[in-house]
Formats: C-alpha cells, structure tokens, sequence
C-alpha cells in the first residue's frame, strides 16, 4: 500500500463580488489528488482536496517542496500500526520535514491542502464515510446533523438593498436559519442602510450575522460596535487584524454579544495566543478555524486540544470555508457547525446532491471518504485531474 502519485492544478474561482478587504476578480484554488495503489470496487483509490477561498491556490509550493517529501518517504513510514491503512499523522510529519517553526502563512495552505485529500483517501481505504472514521479514531458518536448557515450578502458592482434582501430571501427558501453580510466596505451609514434592510426581510424567521474580514482599526471597530449593539446579531465578526489580539480583547469592553474570529489563523499556537490574549469568551463567541487553510485536520486535532484546555467546548468551534471537510469534522468531533456558501464558489461549495438544508441543518450522506464524490459536478472536475 503506498502513494504512487500526488498532482495539483490552480483553478479559478473568480466572481465579481468583494469583501470589505479583497475582491475576487482573480481568486484562485488549488485542486489536489492523492493518487494510491489501493484498489476498491473495481476503482483505484484517489483522495481529492483543495484549498479554501479567500487564500489563493498553492501548486508552487506543493510541488517545489510538500509533494516530493511525501513520494520520496519509504512507503512502509506512511502508513498505520496496523499496516491497513495510510496514516495521516505520519504523512503529515513527513511534509514538514525539515520546516522551520513558525512561519503560518501560505505553507500551511499548502499542507492542508494536501492534508485533506490524505484525510479522503484514508477513509476511502476504510470504506467510511470520514465523519464516522473520525468519531470512531475519538470513541464518539457520530452525529450526521449539521448547522449550517449561508454566507453572503458581498458587495457587488450595482447591487443595491434590494438586490440583497432578495438573496437573503432566497436563503430562507432553502432551509437556512442564519445569514450572514458583509460590512466594513461602504461608510457606516450605508452599512446600517443594508443591515436593517436585510432584518426587514428576514424578520424572525432567521438571524443575521456581519463579517468585516479583519478591515476595522480600534476607533472603526468600536464606531460599528455601538451602532451593531442596537440589532439582534447572531455574531460581529473578524473585527479587525486577525493576529491584533489587543484589539479583538478591546472589544469585548463595546460589544457584549456574541463575537466571531479566527478564520485567518493558521497554528494552533496562533489559536492558543488568541485565547491567552484576545479576549474571547467562551459562554458565547465562535471561533472559525479553517483547517483547510490551517495544516490541515492533523494539526485542527492539536488547535482542538489548545481548546479544551481553555475551558472551550468544540461546539464554539464554526469553522469558516464552506467545504465539506469540516462538514466531516462536525459531524465526527462534535463542532458547532459549519458556514456554507450557497451560490458561490462553485463547483467546490455546498453540499452532496440531494441533501437540502432542514431549519438550518443538513444530515450527512453515507458516502465513502469526504463525500466529493456525491456532487456530480465537483466529482467531475476531480476526477479529469486523476480519474
């Protein structure tokens, strides 16, 4: 049993729509296939992974450096005690070799990248679905159902407040129970103008949270904290910085409802100085790790340790991305749920087809590894890369 290949290629997932910080006119993501020489139901096994959006696709990185360590490791080393299986941890080690610490920037993309296409591949090998592997590695019980909220609501050249209370609607129509905007990328006013349109709309069917994606400085931060104040928000999100701890603790002084950051965190080092220093608060923020753009599941297990022995539950844990890996990971360790993103970044959002959002939720298909394979059209452009 061993890895014979691992192949990348950088695919657009370019949309016109922006955020207070970036557009994404030319955003990209990098597609990766962990090619074995294990065979199951007539098909060799293939693990699939990719990067999340907002993070720009990493094929140098993987093929200069991350991709050879692993090939070039004597396969016997990549795999499992009981020598049934590849061994995630091991594979993980190998990548790293000879990496320096710190550093958590575009190389831990890259890792994670790989990392859950590792991750597929294992459960695949198993013929389990990856949530219940995981809750079976953790003596869990699974739980196939899953909050899910829709994130939209992006700024977009002629979209006016009644563009965005539609997509808001249209949100609700499909199941959702929370939604969240984006603020941070018009003066205060107009945001306050589209904030109150979109509650309009929504009413109590749902409720709304706002992402300002790392944009605001102290004074900007506290401005928005006392006009938010007067809405029932679900959260305020990513306020300012992401590594500016002073200020995210700052703001739990201006803003007594629930907070959310930690999507632009990429260690568990860097998740354990925001818990020392950021003033997060267990009983009610969210912290939105990405383990796709954090190493991968390998090192989100260690970021989960930091967690507990910070008195947070993993339930506080929404992870940002909108891919089901952390669909899994919900699933297998018990997480809080997971952000989707209903319309964009196609094909490599959403869900398996077929499985419809219920009050908020989704239930997870029985499907082998992550469950790629269940989305004709995201299975499709896998597939072309090593099928």
């Amino acid at each position: 049993m061993r890895i014979i290949d691992i192949r990348e290629t950088t695919r657009p997932i370019a949309s016109p729509i922006r955020n207070a910080y970036i557009d994404f006119s030319k955003m990209t993501i990098s597609l990766v296939a962990v090619v074995t020489d294990v065979v199951r139901d007539g098909r060799r096994v293939v693990g699939y992974g990719f990067n999340s959006n907002g993070r720009y696709g990493q094929g140098g990185l993987i093929r200069e450096r991350f991709r050879d360590r692993i090939l070039e490791a004597a396969p016997e080393s990549l795999m499992n005690e009981a020598g049934d299986n590849l061994d995630p941890h091991r594979i993980w080690a190998a990548m790293m070799g000879n990496e320096k610490p710190g550093g958590h920037g575009e190389r831990s993309v890259a890792v994670g990248t790989i990392d859950m296409a590792v991750w597929d591949a294992v459960a695949k090998i198993a013929g389990k679905p990856l949530f219940r592997l995981l809750a079976r590695m953790h003596d869990r019980k699974a739980d196939p159902r899953v909050f899910v909220y829709a994130a939209g609501g992006y700024y977009y050249p002629g979209k006016d407040n009644g563009a965005l209370r539609a997509e808001m609607r249209s949100y609700l129509d499909r199941g959702y129970t929370v939604v969240k905007m984006k603020i941070g990328g018009a003066p205060i006013d107009e945001d306050r103008a589209r904030i109150e349109a979109v509650l309009d709309e929504i009413g109590s069917q749902a409720q709304l949270a706002v992402d300002a994606n790392g944009r605001f400085d102290l004074e900007t931060g506290i401005a928005y904290a006392k006009m938010l104040r007067d809405y029932p928000l679900f959260w305020y999100e990513e306020i300012g910085d992401p590594l500016d701890f002073a200020l995210q603790a700052a703001m739990s002084e201006f803003y007594d409802p629930p907070m959310a950051t930690g999507e632009n965190l990429f260690s568990h080092q860097d998740a354990r100085n925001l818990l020392r220093y950021g003033g997060m608060r267990p009983d009610r923020d969210f912290l939105q790790f990405d383990c796709a753009l954090s190493y991968g599941l390998v090192e989100y297990l260690r970021t989960l340790d930091v967690l507990r022995q910070f008195g947070w539950s993993p339930r506080r844990c929404i992870p940002h991305g909108g891919h089901q890996m952390s669909l899994n990971i919900a699933a297998g360790l018990g997480l809080g749920g997971n952000e989707s993103y209903p319309d964009l970044f196609q094909p490599y959002g959403g869900f398996p087809d077929g499985v419809a959002v219920e009050d908020g939720h989704i239930t997870m298909p029985d499907l082998p590894g992550i469950g790629f394979e269940g989305k004709a059209d995201l299975a499709a452009e896998m597939r072309s890369l090593a099928e």
